[in-house]
C-alpha cells in the first residue's frame, strides 16, 4: 500500500517495464511524468479558447431587464430588455430583444426591436426585425422580416465608438439648425 524508497543500488521497475538504477537517469514515460499543462498549469491560449468555443446562454425562461456585456458569444432564447454588447451573438426562434445589439457576428431567429450593428448580420427565415442594420455584410434569406434601414459601412463597430451621448449633446447646443438657435 505504501511506497519504499529504493535503496542506492537497488534496481526498480517502472510502470512501462523501464529498469533504472535510483542514482541513474531514465528515459521519461507517459506514466512517470505529468504533461506540460498539467505541469505548469493550463496554458492562457488553452483557455482562451475554450472560452470562445462555449456561449453564455440566456434561456426561454429568462428575462433580463438591463444591458447585456461580454467579451465572447451569447446565446438568447428568451427577453432582453436592453442593450447587448458582444463578440458574438445568436437570437434563438423564441427570443425577444428590446434594445441595440453590437456584436461583430449577429444571426437572427427571433424579434428585435432596435438597431443591429455587426460586421456580419444574417436575419434568418423566421426573424422579425424592427429597426436600423449598420453591417460589412447583410445576408436576408426568403420569409424574413426587415422594417428599417441598411447601411453598409467599412467598420459599422468604430462608427458606434466615435459616437458618445456626450458628443451628441454638445454638437446639438452648436446646431444653427436647432430649435433653440430660431428662438
Amino acid at each position: 500500500m505504501f511506497t519504499k524508497k529504493p535503496e542506492p543500488g537497488e534496481t526498480v521497475t517502472k510502470l512501462g517495464g523501464e529498469r533504472s538504477n535510483s542514482g541513474s537517469e531514465s528515459k521519461s514515460s507517459p506514466f512517470t511524468e505529468r504533461p506540460a499543462t498539467y505541469a505548469k498549469g493550463p496554458s492562457p491560449s488553452s483557455s482562451s479558447s475554450a472560452s470562445k468555443m462555449v456561449p453564455s446562454i440566456i434561456g426561454e425562461d429568462l428575462t433580463i431587464t438591463g444591458n447585456v456585456a461580454s467579451k465572447g458569444e451569447i446565446q438568447v432564447d428568451g427577453e432582453i430588455q436592453g442593450d447587448i454588447h458582444c463578440g458574438s451573438l445568436l437570437l434563438g426562434d423564441k427570443s425577444q430583444i428590446n434594445g441595440s445589439v453590437i456584436a461583430e457576428d449577429v444571426v437572427v431567429r427571433g424579434k428585435v426591436m432596435g438597431s443591429i450593428r455587426g460586421l456580419r448580420v444574417t436575419l434568418q427565415a423566421q426573424s422579425h426585425v424592427e429597426g436600423d442594420i449598420f453591417h460589412q455584410s447583410l445576408a436576408i434569406e426568403q420569409g424574413a422580416y426587415f422594417e428599417g434601414k441598411s447601411r453598409r459601412s467599412d467598420d459599422p463597430m468604430a462608427d458606434v465608438k466615435s459616437v458618445s451621448p456626450r458628443s451628441e449633446k454638445s454638437a446639438g447646443s452648436e446646431n444653427p439648425f436647432s430649435s433653440h438657435a430660431a428662438e
